[in-house]
């Protein structure tokens, strides 16, 4: 087995408006439904029968392949590390196991020369990460760098559940959609962002205490914002400006789509630290709005409130 390797820059090149369809996920999930996502299992055991139509699914979605076999030496270690990850990343990639032994034409056909290796594919491309076993948090370093460079690519979406996660006995059925965003997912659906955020502007004028209304407002508001942008444009020009308001904004908008609410809540506060006056308010009203846009309890939403409260007090 060969040891780890560092395979240097990942291959993605073609930058692109992003996919909003993760959003659009979490949007229908968070605010409006009684439900929301129900944990689930993304990990897939994939064949030669199998293989094509798991890769499609990175047109929407990461994809992460593992090749294993149970003769390679410390591979079983290799898959419970991805194995947890996976179902901890919840959907924002799903993890593809390939049997080399029992599939040995996909390894070929992909110049596989030792096992374990793991392989990210975003948009059909295949991007090599390592091979070998790493220690948890390597292994996190590569796919976080991946999910980056999906962005950067425009895909942001999230993976469906391919088996049900361990349910407690008694767990209710997901339940429908409330119909009072009837009107608003419709125009989500039509692409029409302007008209969802007004409708949802009539369910807060109606009721400014409607929780889900007010969540569901400010989603809608990111993806509106997100889909004129280019998330890699929007990045370098935030770097090298990192005192102009709008591009910080812009920015901290492609990190929280692309499921990465921390850095984009420590962006913004960050600049509500040097800024005054209605620039600096302008920052403080876009971080209450993008708090709205993740769960309550989110750790980073509730360490991002404190550092808020600090940097204005």
């Amino acid at each position: 087995m060969s040891s780890p390797q560092n395979p240097g820059p990942l291959p993605f090149s073609r930058p692109g408006a992003m996919d909003l369809s993760g959003l659009v996920n979490r949007a229908a999930s968070a605010p409006g439904a009684a439900g929301g996502r129900g944990a689930g299992r993304y990990v897939t055991d994939v064949d030669e029968a199998s293989f094509d139509a798991v890769m499609r699914k990175s047109l929407q979605h990461v994809v992460v392949v593992e090749f294993t076999s149970p003769r390679a030496q410390g591979a079983d270690q290799l898959s419970r590390t991805l194995d947890q990850l996976a179902e901890q990343a919840d959907g924002r990639w799903l993890l593809a196991r390939v049997d080399v032994d029992t599939s040995p034409r996909i390894a070929q056909a992909l110049g596989v020369q030792a096992v374990p290796m793991v392989v990210g594919v975003v948009g059909g491309q295949l991007a090599p990460l390592f091979q070998g076993v790493l220690p948890s948090e390597q292994v996190t370093a590569y796919l976080d760098e991946l999910l980056q460079a999906a962005v950067a690519n425009g895909i942001t979406g999230r993976a469906e559940p391919v088996g049900p996660a361990q349910a407690e006995e008694g767990d209710e059925e997901e339940a429908e959609r409330d119909p009072r965003f009837a009107a608003a997912d419709a125009a989500v659906d039509a692409g029409d962002f302007a008209l969802a955020r007004e409708e949802y502007d009539k369910l807060v004028q109606a009721n400014p205490r409607d929780s889900e209304a007010v969540a569901g407002r400010a989603a809608i508001g990111l993806l509106a914002r997100s889909s004129e942008l280019d998330a890699a444009t929007a990045l370098t020009t935030a770097a090298e400006n990192p005192r102009d308001v709008d591009a910080q904004l812009a920015a901290a908008d492609v990190e929280l789509v692309g499921g990465d609410p921390a850095a984009a809540f420590a962006r913004l506060i960050g600049l509500v630290r040097t800024t005054t006056g209605d620039e600096r308010n302008t920052v403080r009203l876009r971080l209450l709005e993008l708090f709205e846009t993740q769960p309550a309890d989110d750790p980073a939403v509730l360490k991002a409130r404190r550092d808020l409260t600090s940097a204005l007090f």
